[in-house]
């Protein structure tokens, strides 16, 4: 089964049309499938479009927000009611062509996890969008060390075992592929088509940016130190510690075999501001440190994935995964 899950944010123009379209290819393949639209909030017609097309296709599921909640939330429902075998997300906006949908699911098929939607002719303004996701493809791709063109193309396919796993905040979707990683996925880009918009206008602007940097930093932490902290805090904490010694060394030398007053030098603040800084970084990671072992252990759950096993029974409490 096929479950499709779409964000709407006042797209009353575009969603009979996404329908459509979607419906054509959809029943071309064969195969059972839902549509789901996740309406974040709208406050034009669009709620009132997705009811009727809801009770004229019971193919259609409709999850309505009672405000504007975001993008990443709206696909973390979507991701939780969804039945499919493999989820597909795509905007509400008609600029990402429902016609592909068959050559991500082909690319699936070879025996992938994710495939990525790259949107390689992108047709946006290019100073305020084009320019800064290409920039930030970059860092991320650097970052993380899964390389994408194209975090941002919401059109992507997943097996389910993925959109179940996680948990998404924040503006955090475009980086699943990236946390999906730390499992082991199996991850795909593919060239799709990209429209400009006709109806309405984008949601989304340059203000993302400082978010998807920070985010960045995050989705680094989650899938390098989240099972070990002390390894990130302590590491900077001994470097700090260790610059602070040697500064507070020089400044013993300086006042007791050169004989010369410290007690005003700016030297003398800042070896103190490393060295408790230095300490204070150690402390939070041995913190973090308990603070994972207790929500692992708290919530039944493991730090690996088990793809297969053999000749093994299935123990009380294994992972759904294996």
């Amino acid at each position: 089964m096929i479950s499709v899950v779409i964000p709407a944010y006042n797209e009353e123009e575009n969603v009979p049309l996404l329908y459509e379209k979607l419906k054509k290819v959809l029943d071309a393949l064969g195969e059972e499938y839902e549509i789901i639209f996740v309406d974040d909030g709208s406050t034009d017609r669009t709620p009132e479009i997705l009811k009727k097309l809801a009770e004229k296709d019971p193919r259609v599921k409709v999850i309505r927000f009672r405000r504007n909640y975001g993008q990443t939330a709206a696909l973390q429902a979507g991701f939780e009611y969804a039945k499919g075998d493999v989820v597909i997300t795509m905007d509400a906006d008609l600029q990402n062509d429902p016609e592909d949908i068959p050559r991500l699911l082909e690319k699936l098929n070879e025996g992938y996890d994710i495939v990525s939607g790259w949107r390689k002719d992108r047709k946006d303004p290019f100073l305020s969008r084009k320019l800064p996701s290409a920039i930030a493809n970059w860092i991320i791709s650097k970052v993380t060390g899964v390389k994408l063109h194209d975090y941002g193309c919401t059109l992507k396919a997943y097996r389910s075992d993925i959109t179940k796993r996680y948990r998404l905040y924040g503006d955090m979707h475009r980086f699943l592929p990236a946390l999906a990683k730390r499992f082991g996925a199996k991850i795909a880009e593919l060239p799709v088509k990209h429209h400009p918009r006709i109806y309405g206008k984008s949601k989304y602007g340059i203000d993302r940016t400082l978010r998807v940097i920070l985010d960045i930093f995050l989705v680094k932490f989650l899938n390098e130190y989240i099972t070990r902290p002390l390894y990130l805090f302590g590491g900077l904490g001994f470097l700090l510690f260790f610059i602070g010694f040697l500064l507070g060394l020089y400044l013993t030398f300086v006042k007791l075999v050169l004989g010369q007053d410290i007690g005003h030098r700016p030297l003398l603040i800042l070896s103190v501001l490393l060295i408790l800084s230095g300490i204070q970084l150690v402390s939070t990671g041995l913190i973090a440190e308990l603070i994972v072992r207790t929500y692992y252990e708290s919530k039944g759950e493991k730090p690996y994935v088990i793809e297969e096993t053999i000749n093994l029974e299935e123990r009380k409490g294994h992972d759904a995964s294996a």
